[in-house]
């Protein structure tokens, strides 16, 4: 048995090799740049209106209108003192350009324009490279791809990005008493719910399952399962079956199937029967089958490994301190991660922390850990891992 600090140090210390794709910009989303992106021009490359209104040459309060330059207009217009042109936002700026004046502060007489103040030199104008200079780095190695990355890749031009792979994941479930939603039950049997919270959790984070199986407990099926499950993925998650129960055969399996185990069990409150081993390049962990356990398991464990695979600079949830609200006492004689709710910037531990509980955590958006017998009062700061 391992402690907290030592899996995830385990975790972290693995060498991984990243792969890498070319990515429509518009299927970028969430994933993390393969190489350096250089601005190929200026951005903007020229001057331009940051208003509807009038672009005025001279620093006066009346101006003789001349013309007028839309957005992708590419005509020239060569203005003189005291000139000036209507311009549509986003519009080229003629060249002798001091100001643009916002329309909403002019008003205009036959072909004599008047401002309701003094303008100011440059005033409204976006400059040339007032963004991105040609040649200047505008995302680093590493860069994970938000809504706004990819707009800007999309004013570069780009319409694909070299990207690092995501890793490809398998979901196995086991258990004989588990029933697919949908199909008859009968005593003694429960419908399979893990597999729909690790396949959704993976979903919240940007990542995808590749297969999901679900498998009787028996020691061949289970073999079977794992063998087939190895050939199609990088990351293999097992929910159930890793406990030591006269039916639980995911550890001996893992073994026969050449998975070298790197820790197994960890000293924690929920998810102590926890699994991780590794075959070459591919990872596997073998999770609970308690469904609060094993939610809290990939939040903790195995989302860090994903992101580090998916060439993130962050790995896992970020850990934050809120002040508790009440009195609280670990009693279960194990670290534990709670299930908890951070309400305008505090935390409460919710009841129904039982491994087996799935609606507290539903209700909450928090893992709260208190130490072994640790005792908090009101006000204390509590760690927490936001998990929505």
């Amino acid at each position: 048995m391992v402690t907290i600090q030592e899996a995830l140090r385990i975790i972290q210390d693995q060498k991984i090799s990243l792969k890498s794709e070319l990515k429509p910009l518009e299927e970028a989303l969430g994933f993390a740049l393969e190489t350096e992106t250089i601005a190929p021009f200026d951005v903007p490359e020229f001057d331009n209106s940051a208003m509807d209104g009038y672009a005025l040459c001279g620093l006066f309060q009346e101006y003789q209108l001349v013309g007028e330059v839309a957005a992708g207009d590419s005509k020239e217009i060569e203005l003189k003192d005291g000139e000036a042109v209507r311009i549509f936002t986003g519009a080229k700026v003629p060249e002798k350009a001091t100001a643009v004046m916002m329309q909403e502060k002019t008003s205009v007489k036959e072909s004599t324009l008047y401002l309701d103040e003094m303008p100011r030199v440059g005033q409204n104008i976006r400059k040339k490279g007032g963004q991105l200079t040609e040649g200047q780095t505008v995302f680093e190695k590493g860069h994970l791809l938000n809504p706004p990355s990819l707009s800007l890749m999309g004013s570069l031009g780009l319409e694909a990005l070299e990207v690092i792979s995501k890793p490809k994941i398998n979901i196995i479930t086991t258990g004989n008493e588990l029933v697919k939603p949908g199909q008859p039950k009968t005593v003694g049997q429960i419908y399979e719910s893990n597999s729909f919270a690790i396949s959704g959790a993976l979903q919240q984070f940007g990542f995808q399952y590749h297969q999901k199986t679900q498998i009787k407990d028996d020691f061949d099926a289970t073999k079977v399962g794992i063998k087939r499950a190895l050939e199609s993925c990088d990351v293999l998650i097992i929910s159930g079956g890793i406990s030591v129960g006269d039916y639980d055969f995911v550890k001996q399996s893992l073994e026969e199937n050449g998975v070298n185990e790197l820790f197994y069990k960890v000293f924690q409150k929920p998810g102590k029967p926890l699994y991780f081993g590794r075959k070459e390049n591919q990872f596997v962990f073998a999770l609970p089958g308690n469904p609060a356990s094993s939610l809290t398991c990939f939040y903790v464990y195995v989302l860090p490994l994903l992101h580090r695979l998916s060439g993130y600079e962050k790995n896992g949830l970020t850990t934050y301190q809120f002040p508790i609200k009440h009195p609280f006492k670990n009693t279960f004689g194990r670290p534990s991660f709670l299930k908890a709710a951070v309400i305008d910037g505090n935390v409460e531990i919710l009841d129904g922390q039982g491994s087996s509980m799935i609606r507290s955590m539903a209700k909450g958006n928090a893992l709260a850990f208190v130490d072994d017998g640790e005792t908090l009062n009101d006000g204390d700061m509590v760690r927490c891992k936001l998990i929505s």
